[in-house]
């Protein structure tokens, strides 16, 4: 009797000691349809906390947050980190509207992808700062000459050339190729200051350079896991065994979160001890059963 009462107290003890090793935060490994790895995480406490402010899946749905707005990843090259992300206020071919622009916070772990090109359209060429004076007065606007890539008029011939655009009647010399580099330390495209109606901007002519209608729309960004741009071995042990890479504490330690919840500061394999059974995070919710079916069984 009193080796089966000390059996008893031995396996409660043990069961409300588990709960200790469970987190209240779930890491997910996807996001919709995108796979969500390291340096991104889909809530507080996942992913590198660096990336965590300005990547977050709300409603399912993977977003880039910055002071500008809200926008959809709608692509992630893992094996040459850069994102892909839209803008829903951005014109295309198909469709033409105001925007205020795009910009990045000056602290974002990102930076703009050399394939990136950004198309300024409807600016005014009377007033609008990217345009300056050649020094020769000739009383009309042939005076002005764009601060623009000279490269990109064939961009703006085929991009005006668009249905939803032509309506418009715009002519040739308000539209200006605008590439990152431009955008200046803090990676701002304010088309308010810079009298501009809209944007467009696309990562990809997608073979097709002639026909702006198959040109891949949006904005390519480059991240870096840190300063050295190396990959953290112990998150690829981590996302080898089935975890998500995440962070805790005051000093976002590193930590493997588990399928149920569970933490650990290296991965989501248990070590045997003595040739012992492994368990495997999501077994332990079995084994936890299990040991409370035999302790209502027992006398």
């Amino acid at each position: 009797m009193k080796i089966t009462s000390s059996f008893h107290v031995l396996c409660f003890l043990t069961i409300i000691s588990l709960p200790s090793l469970i987190s209240s935060q779930s890491c997910q490994r996807s996001c919709d349809k995108l796979p969500v790895k390291y340096p991104f995480g889909t809530g507080s406490g996942c992913g590198d906390p660096r990336f965590q402010k300005y990547i977050n899946c709300d409603q399912q749905k993977l977003t880039l947050t910055t002071h500008t707005g809200c926008y959809p990843v709608t692509n992630i090259d893992y094996a040459n980190q850069v994102i892909y992300i839209s803008d829903p206020s951005m014109s295309t071919c198909s469709c033409t509207q105001p925007s205020k622009g795009f910009g990045l916070d000056w602290d974002a772990p990102f930076s703009f992808h050399d394939d990136t090109v950004f198309t300024l359209l409807d600016c005014s060429i009377s007033s609008s700062p990217i345009y300056q004076s050649t020094g020769i007065n000739t009383g009309d606007n042939s005076s002005l000459a764009p601060m623009c890539d000279k490269e990109g008029i064939p961009i703006c011939s085929f991009l005006y050339s668009c249905r939803a655009i032509s309506m418009l009647s715009l002519p040739i010399s308000t539209c200006c190729v605008y590439t990152p580099v431009d955008l200046g330390p803090a990676f701002e495209m304010d088309l308010r200051k810079l009298q501009c109606s809209s944007y467009s901007g696309f990562y990809s002519f997608n073979g097709q350079e002639s026909n702006p209608d198959n040109w891949k729309y949006g904005i390519a960004l480059k991240y870096k896991f840190n300063v050295y741009n190396d990959y953290p071995s112990n998150c690829a042990d981590c996302e080898r065994s089935g975890g998500a890479c995440g962070y805790s504490g005051n000093y976002n330690s590193f930590v493997c979160n588990c399928p149920n919840g569970i933490n650990t500061t290296s991965d989501c394999v248990f070590p045997s001890y003595n040739n012992a059974l492994r368990f495997l995070p999501w077994q332990r919710g079995i084994w936890v059963t299990s040991l409370l079916a035999l302790l209502w069984n027992l006398p």
